[in-house]
């Protein structure tokens, strides 16, 4: 008899980038790349950490798919995309009808309750 298959829990090609968008401060990072492209230097002036602490954020970043990368001169421009979340709210909506039943179970109680 054959080994069962392990669960497939999500897509794996998701899995980088739900890890990569746990941190805040990658989080900070794309919402500061979705007004515009920033080079490293002005990613580094955003936050109170290290400037290797932001370049290692950027790594995770950009391991993720989640940013890349174009020169300009000597500068690093980094650039948002956003295509890979894509993959990770297609996978989260699946669980809305839930959370809406939840919601209504809720108001109900609280509807009763007065």
């Amino acid at each position: 008899m054959p080994a069962p298959q392990p669960l497939k829990l999500c897509r794996p090609g998701i899995t980088p980038v739900i890890k990569a968008i746990a941190d805040p401060r990658r989080r900070q990072i794309l919402d500061l790349l979705a007004k515009e492209d920033l080079p490293v230097g002005r990613i580094v002036d955003q936050f109170r950490i290290s400037r290797p602490a932001v370049i290692k954020h950027l790594r995770v970043l950009r391991m993720a798919r989640l940013i890349s990368v174009r020169r300009s001169g000597r500068e690093r421009i980094q650039c948002l995309n956003a295509a890979p979340l894509r993959a990770v709210e297609t996978w989260i909506s699946r669980f809305e009808a839930q959370w809406e039943n939840s919601l209504q179970k809720l108001k109900r109680q609280v509807e009763g309750d007065q």
